[in-house]
């Protein structure tokens, strides 16, 4: 595969059935107004405020590829409980000739239903320690480690959660190595560590997906501004 070729190239939404635009989610602004989105870069972050709509587009472009929602490959298919729209069948997807060698989708907040599911049917390829006998941020850095590899197609919903900041540069450097091996990453994130990353691309879905730079953001505003004045962020807020 062409260095340069990225396995997901584009998503657009179709038009809508008038009947669902006034529900959710199909009346949240990302959905009404996203026409076409290119990727450009191997690692694109997605940001925004809490509700915007980051894990309900993460979601469904991971569905869309054929992965479960509640987070694994494409051989998984387990439901602890069915809450995500048919708004996949909306999404088209532009895609490569060459299929990713895997595709895998984490999702931070089901990661735990995914572990047991792992567990109950003894699959293999995780680790050597049960994901639920690690830290919950050490079976994140086991999945990363053993289940992550070259060629791959990986779309992950707030990876950090479950991470230290150390573990966030591991988690970094596992990308980027990736990436400079042929595998894409979309990644939904609240982390001022991850979006650091200087090959990767921040679109901002406050501002419909705007292509915006580091400093820009206001995830490395907030915290700027809270690290440098935490004594007076802190008697602004409680006084």
């Amino acid at each position: 595969m062409p260095k340069e070729e990225l396995y997901l190239k584009s998503v657009t939404y179709k038009k809508i059935n008038k009947v669902e635009t006034n529900k959710y989610p199909y009346n949240i602004p990302i959905v009404k107004d996203l026409k076409k989105l290119k990727f450009t870069k191997r690692v694109t972050f997605l940001v925004g405020e809490n509700g915007i709509g980051k894990s309900t587009f993460i979601e469904t472009l991971a569905i869309k590829l054929g992965l479960n929602a509640e987070g694994g490959t494409e051989n998984f298919d387990f439901s602890t409980r069915n809450t995500h729209s048919n708004l996949y069948k909306y999404l088209e997807l532009e895609l490569s000739e060459e299929r990713p060698k895997t595709k895998f989708f984490l999702r931070a907040e089901s990661f735990y239903n995914f572990a047991s599911e792992v567990e109950n049917l003894g699959v293999g390829g995780y680790g050597e320690d049960s994901l639920h006998s690690c830290s919950h941020g050490e079976a994140f850095l086991q999945l990363f480690n053993n289940r992550f590899t070259e060629n791959g197609l990986y779309i992950l919903d707030e990876p950090e959660a479950a991470l230290s900041a150390s573990r966030q540069l591991t988690l970094l450097y596992l990308i980027d190595c990736l990436s400079k091996q042929g595998s894409q990453f979309i990644i939904a994130t609240h982390s001022p560590i991850l979006i650091a990353y200087l090959n990767g691309e921040i679109l901002d879905l406050n501002n419909n997906f705007a292509s915006t730079n580091y400093t820009d953001t206001e995830i490395y505003q907030t915290y700027k501004l809270f690290i440098e004045n935490y004594e007076q962020v802190q008697k602004n807020l409680f006084e």
